[in-house]
Order: C-alpha cells, then structure tokens, then sequence
C-alpha cells in the first residue's frame, strides 16, 4: 500500500494543537500581571507571543479555507488580553486546520492557496503554505517557553508528541482535547 502524503500534515496538525493546549494551559496559571509582564523576545510578553501566534494561524487557515481575511488579519496584534480568551481561540482555529487538513486528500497538496497580502495576491502550494505554518507555530512557541521559563510556572514538555504512534502520550491532555490515543496517526 502507498504511503498516505496527507498522514505527516495531519500529526503536525494535531501535534500544533497539542502543544498549544500545553503551553496556554501552563500560562492559564500565572497571574495576568506575569503573562502580560515584559519579557526577552520578539514579541516582549507571552500575551503579544501568544497572540501573534494566534493571529497569523488565522491569515494562513482562512486563506487555506478559500476566505479573503487577508491583512484584515493584522487589524489587531492582540486580539486576546486573557489566558482564557486566548485559549479559546486558539482552541477554535486549530480545531479549523485539523479540519482542513483532514479534508484534503494527496491533490490537494498541489491546490495554490492565494494569500491576500497588503499590495498583491501571492500564491504558494497548500503543502508548502503548511510547512511554513507549521515551523512559525513551533519558532514563537519555543520563544514563548522560554520566557515561561522566567515565570514560577515549569514550560510544559512539548517535543515528545510524534515519537512512538502506538505509546502512551500525555493521555489527559489527549482526554481534554476530544481526543482518543493515537488518533493523529489513524487517518
């Protein structure tokens, strides 16, 4: 039987999904003086890592969808200003691309996804729009686990997700997201 190409696309999906469960669940137990305070990054706080994360999931997810988001996307750098809010809408667009992802079949990989950008339509593959979401999500996450570093508050493990599809793995974490064990591997 060939290899399925959709199958490593849709364990980032679920793996992007998983790691901001751990990392927002981690913050959801600091006070909001400590996730908004001033930090060493690109983005000076988790809040702006954290939503800026959240933001550009939204611009590339809607363009993959076929929407017209575009820069309407960067309106506001901040749309959440709590942990719970944040949660919940990171919540809900990774839900959208474990969903467009599962969708699609091995075409679809070629499909060009038109992103709307401030002064022109720029065209890339449906594979190549993922690759590149997939390694900003990690880039900012891993930026934003060091600075929970600074914080009373331990950073999750989040690089164990794809090692064995058949060993246990963060069983609660996979029970609180709907999920049962293995599933990212099933399809």
């Amino acid at each position: 039987m060939p290899a399925d190409p959709l199958r490593p696309y849709r364990a980032m999906a679920h793996n992007n999904h998983w790691a901001n469960h751990r990392l927002l669940s981690a913050c959801a137990a600091l006070s909001e003086a400590e996730f908004l305070a001033v930090r060493t990054g690109f983005f000076p706080s988790l809040a702006g890592t954290l939503n800026h994360i959240l933001v550009v999931d939204r611009f590339y997810v809607d363009a993959m969808e076929g929407g017209d988001l575009g820069p309407a996307a960067w309106a506001d750098p901040e749309p959440c200003k709590t942990v719970e809010a944040l949660k919940a809408a990171q919540d809900e667009i990774d839900h959208r691309l474990i969903a467009s992802v599962a969708g699609a079949d091995a075409s679809d990989l070629e499909r060009i996804v038109a992103l709307r950008r401030e002064d022109h339509v720029q065209r890339e593959r449906l594979d190549c729009v993922l690759l590149h979401l997939f390694q900003h999500q990690i880039h900012h996450r891993g930026q934003a686990h060091a600075m929970l570093s600074g914080t009373p508050v331990a950073p999750p493990q989040l690089d164990e997700f794809l090692l064995a599809a058949d060993a246990p793995l963060r069983v609660t974490d996979f029970e609180a997201l709907g999920w049962v064990e293995g599933e990212p591997w099933r399809r």
